[in-house]
């Protein structure tokens, strides 16, 4: 079986010094506390997905690859295995918070996500995998 690719990021902007990685509650709970992240399109370039996916689902432009964290193979809950890309982002002007419906379509159709920003690894929990390189950022 051939793993699906997912491009994730952790979006990041410096305030008063201090870095700061935006994450997202989903509006279903069990989703919990997320990273954006999303399925690379066959063809498509990692770093490019990274972006494409964080404007979807952040409604952010301007932001700026820093560089890939990592990548490994995980199994997802339902078994598949994902080939997962981990890229840090940086972006110098974004709310504090905000409300976004994604635009990529499929199963996030209609759902509305609310974007804030967290200081430190601890401050939330987020859900299963998404802040496995997260102590890459808040080191």
């Amino acid at each position: 079986m051939t793993p699906i690719k997912k491009a994730y990021g952790y979006v990041t902007r410096i305030i008063d010094g201090q870095t700061q990685v935006l994450v997202f509650q989903h509006p279903i709970p069990e989703a919990g506390v997320q990273i954006p992240k999303g399925t690379v399109e066959p063809g498509e370039d990692t770093q490019d997905a990274v972006l494409r996916e964080m404007e979807e689902e952040t409604g952010l432009r301007n932001l700026h690859v820093e560089k890939r964290l990592a990548d490994d193979l995980w199994e997802n809950d339902d078994g598949a295995i994902h080939h997962r890309f981990f890229y840090k982002l940086m972006i110098s002007d974004a709310e504090d918070e905000w409300e976004q419906q994604p635009m990529g379509g499929g199963e996030e159709e209609g759902l509305t996500f609310h974007f804030f920003w967290i200081s430190s690894m601890n401050e939330v929990e987020l859900i299963r995998g998404h802040g496995d390189y997260l102590d890459l950022i808040f080191t």
